[in-house]
């Protein structure tokens, strides 16, 4: 599903200073969705997706997290499921209909969890419970922090890109991933790593009452298949559609075969 769309994108911007791209159909608007970047990422990560799903009605808008791409930086001891809410309000979204990547997939989840009101539905891609699960899973997410300021963004990308994407993408958007987690600030990337660090939504799953579909690409590495596979048994109604020739950053990788999945999830609950 290759879409040629006429959709319009702009930025908008929170009293708090948080970013969102905004693309609007070019039609009536059927519904409102949020996309979540990962942790190596931004909006960008998020905008081939977005578009696809404003060519078929959705105003999509991709959020920049506090400390990434132009949002300001976070708060020390900032909330981020909080600050998440907060944004939603401020632009005066009703429900919506959220897509989270990886980190942002655990944002979503928490906040399905505190503010079930919020969220329509849930999109968890490559996405896992959190690295709270096991002490050395929370102890190496923290470790990335001093990484990234020893060897600055560019060499950190270099070290780490490699291993998001599948063996079967395209080199110039193996690049783009690369070029996207090279611009991550040490401000947000330090606030996304301590969440995950602390975070285990295990005992959360159960609870989600929102319809959800978990998206794994088939070659992920880094969270994996059989992660999202048990966020999908966990989740009550969940289903599970794996990405073929994906890697962790499936939604980049392969926006057609995402956004299909997604729409194909939407039409499934109308």
């Amino acid at each position: 599903m290759t879409v040629m769309s006429d959709t319009t994108s702009s930025r908008l911007r929170t009293p708090s200073g948080t970013s969102f791209v905004e693309f609007l159909p070019d039609g009536p608007v059927t519904r409102t969705v949020v996309l979540l970047h990962g942790i190596g990422g931004s909006a960008a990560t998020c905008t081939d997706v977005a578009d696809r799903l404003a060519a078929t009605g959705a105003r999509a808008l991709a959020w920049d997290a506090p400390g990434y791409g132009r949002s300001r930086d976070p708060f020390a001891g900032a909330d981020l499921v909080d600050q998440l809410a907060s944004s939603l309000t401020a632009l005066r979204l009703g429900p919506v209909d959220l897509i989270g990547t990886s980190w942002g997939g655990v944002l979503a989840t928490c906040l399905a969890h505190r503010r079930p009101s919020r969220v329509r539905s849930l999109v968890l891609a490559d996405s896992t419970r959190g690295s709270a699960v096991r002490d050395e899973k929370a102890a190496a997410m923290r470790a990335r922090v001093p990484e990234l300021e020893s060897h600055g963004a560019e060499e950190f990308a270099a070290r780490r890109a490699g291993r998001l994407v599948s063996p079967h993408t395209d080199e110039e958007v193996a690049l783009r991933v690369r070029q996207q987690m090279a611009r991550v600030r040490v401000p947000g990337y330090r606030a996304a790593a301590e969440f995950m660090a602390s975070t285990n939504t295990e005992d959360l799953l159960p609870g989600i009452g929102v319809p959800t579909l978990v998206l794994v690409g088939e070659d992920d590495v880094v969270t994996g298949v059989a992660e999202s596979r048990l966020l999908a048994e966990r989740i009550p109604g969940a289903t599970l559609t794996i990405i073929p020739r994906a890697g962790h950053t499936a939604i980049t990788e392969r926006p057609d075969e995402f956004a299909r999945a997604v729409l194909d999830f939407w039409g499934d609950r109308a």
